[in-house]
């Protein structure tokens, strides 16, 4: 019998068709395929591709942890701030691609869109001073003299070591705005019954009057998104109607989002001291400062809370300096959510980390039936959030840890985008920002 199976198997030494084996070779060659796709996708959104790459902020400099957008062809500036734990001084280089409104590369020659160079170095470090974990402190302000865009648009800044945009070393998005429409919006309940007590909906109108739109359901889409997060955006394709040289978003299907909750904080300005949510700190040859436990906050009614819808802010207070002398801390976060591993995994999340779901925010589950994990954080103010991830569905829910209310105080960003007939680009045409007025 084995060797009747064995004549069937092989020819004179060859091996005879196998599709399990066909089947585990294509699955292979799928993911080598994969692989690099993923990384390009990743390089178009705030990505960190170092592990020693800790404590990135990216804002507008007239105010600290503001939407990263500029107006092209004024004075304003966004600055770019990191620390490097692996410390010494790296040899970091940088440049900008325009993108359209998905964050797809736009294709075009960085002649096209740059006024200057194609890229830059950055010269502009510092090492930390009087603090148990060393780091080099890096900056870095846009446009300059070296890097400026020419068009408007959507951005992405790539910072990359040696010179090779394939040694990324993080990414952050940059919004370039030539405002030439004007945007008017308001906050409202939601128009479905279901969702009264939950959503918040957005209507608002954009006048553009200053272009040339030949096709208003074609030329002009809107962008909607939640406190500067992408993942909760509504991209607003056509009107609901025009009237004049306005475009009307009120539909009652659209722009619906769920209010969610406040976020939850903790401070640490002072490592001498326990703040509100503070539960101990311990130094000696590094900081360690455990928080209080979180329960799960979805309940029936909204408590008033103040948060920074899920900004975070360096701060040293015992210091002259926070980019260089404020120390990192192993935060211990504990939650009580409820829930058991066999239902699904929470993680923890905030502009800090960019909202990713991965292993450094996935929560581990206790003996005693908390949720716990820790993490190395500078000095400062922090916002943060739990999503819980069923077993069943996969899905990141937001909503089933945290709450969901419409009195949450929330802000919104409107990005306008215009193509006109043939072009090769997408630009930024408007831009506003409106908030839900607190209860």
């Amino acid at each position: 019998m084995a060797d009747s199976l064995k004549r069937r198997r092989t020819i004179r030494g060859v091996h005879v068709f196998n599709p399990l084996r066909l089947r585990l070779a294509m699955a292979l060659l799928m993911l080598i395929a994969f692989l690099p796709s993923l990384s390009y996708a990743q390089s178009f959104t705030n990505t960190v591709f170092r592990g020693s790459i800790k404590s990135v902020e990216f804002y507008n400099t007239k105010k600290v942890a503001s939407f990263p957008v500029i107006t092209l062809g004024s004075d304003e500036q966004v600055l770019l701030g990191f620390d490097d734990l692996a410390g010494g001084s790296r040899n970091l280089y940088y440049t900008i691609e325009h993108c359209d409104a998905n964050w797809n590369s736009s294709r075009l020659s960085p002649a096209e869109y740059l006024q200057s160079f194609m890229d830059d170095r950055i010269l502009d470090y510092r090492y930390s001073s009087a603090t148990f974990q060393k780091y080099t402190h890096y900056e870095l302000k846009l446009p300059n003299q070296n890097i400026a865009p020419k068009l408007p648009g959507n951005y992405i800044l790539k910072v990359y070591e040696d010179g090779d945009q394939a040694k990324l070393v993080l990414t952050r998005r940059l919004y370039v705005v030539a405002q030439r429409v004007s945007v008017a919006g308001t906050i409202i309940s939601s128009s479905n019954v279901a969702t009264r007590r939950t959503n918040q909906k957005v209507n608002f109108t954009v006048s553009y009057g200053g272009l040339n739109v030949q096709n208003p359901n074609s030329d002009i889409r809107v962008f909607v998104m939640q406190n500067a997060r992408p993942e909760t955006g509504r991209m607003n394709n056509v009107p609901t109607y025009v009237r004049g040289n306005q475009l009307i978003y009120n539909d009652v299907n659209i722009n619906d989002l769920p209010g969610r909750n406040e976020f939850r904080h903790f401070d640490t300005r002072s490592l001498k001291l326990n703040s509100e949510r503070i539960s101990k700190i311990y130094r000696d040859t590094a900081n360690t400062v455990v928080l209080l436990g979180d329960p799960n906050r979805n309940l029936p009614d909204y408590t008033l809370l103040y948060d920074n819808d899920g900004k975070y802010y360096i701060i040293n207070q015992d210091g002259r300096d926070s980019r260089i002398d404020a120390d990192y801390a192993n935060m211990y976060f504990n939650l009580g959510a409820n829930k058991t591993p066999t239902e699904g995994t929470p993680y923890i999340v905030g502009q800090f980390n960019d909202y990713r779901l991965d292993e450094t925010s996935r929560l581990q589950y206790d003996d005693i039936g908390r949720w716990y994990t820790n993490l190395f954080l500078k000095q400062g103010v922090y916002d943060y959030a739990y999503v819980w991830v069923p077993n069943a569905t996969k899905q990141p829910d937001d909503t089933s840890l945290e709450g969901n209310y419409f009195e949450t105080e929330n802000e919104y960003q409107l990005l306008v985008y215009y193509r006109p007939a043939g072009a090769r680009w997408e630009e930024l045409a408007g831009f506003a920002q409106i908030a839900t007025v607190r209860p």
